[in-house]
């Protein structure tokens, strides 16, 4: 089961958030649900969520769903991680990492 702090993106909810005043730091996982490193992650996801919640804001966006959003930001492969810091792509993961990875990733931008 999802975590109620990670926020569902589509285009529409995707563009609100990134624009959203004094917006911080967000990290998106560009994932599909017949991707078996993104079932992986999603877990790992749902505590990044709640361990910033708060401090930085965490979504997910199904890559099937929405095709024109994973192309605009050039994502080849899932799952992706990008890192926003006020609307702009600070950081990019590609493939599985750890909670702490992306904690420490998180950090980094968010002050």
């Amino acid at each position: 089961m999802a975590s109620q702090d990670v926020l569902t993106l589509d285009s529409k909810t995707f563009e609100q958030e990134l624009t959203k005043k004094g917006s911080g730091t967000l990290l998106v996982d560009f994932w599909a649900e017949w991707c078996g490193p993104c079932r992986l992650m999603g877990p790992i996801i749902d505590k990044v969520a709640t361990r910033f919640k708060g401090t930085a804001r965490v979504g997910k966006v199904d890559v099937d769903e929405n095709q024109a959003l994973a192309a605009r930001y050039g994502v080849l492969s899932i799952p992706t991680m990008l890192l926003f810091k006020d609307g702009q792509v600070v950081e990019q993961v590609v493939g599985t990492t750890s909670e702490d990875s992306l904690a420490r990733l998180i950090e980094r931008h968010n002050l």
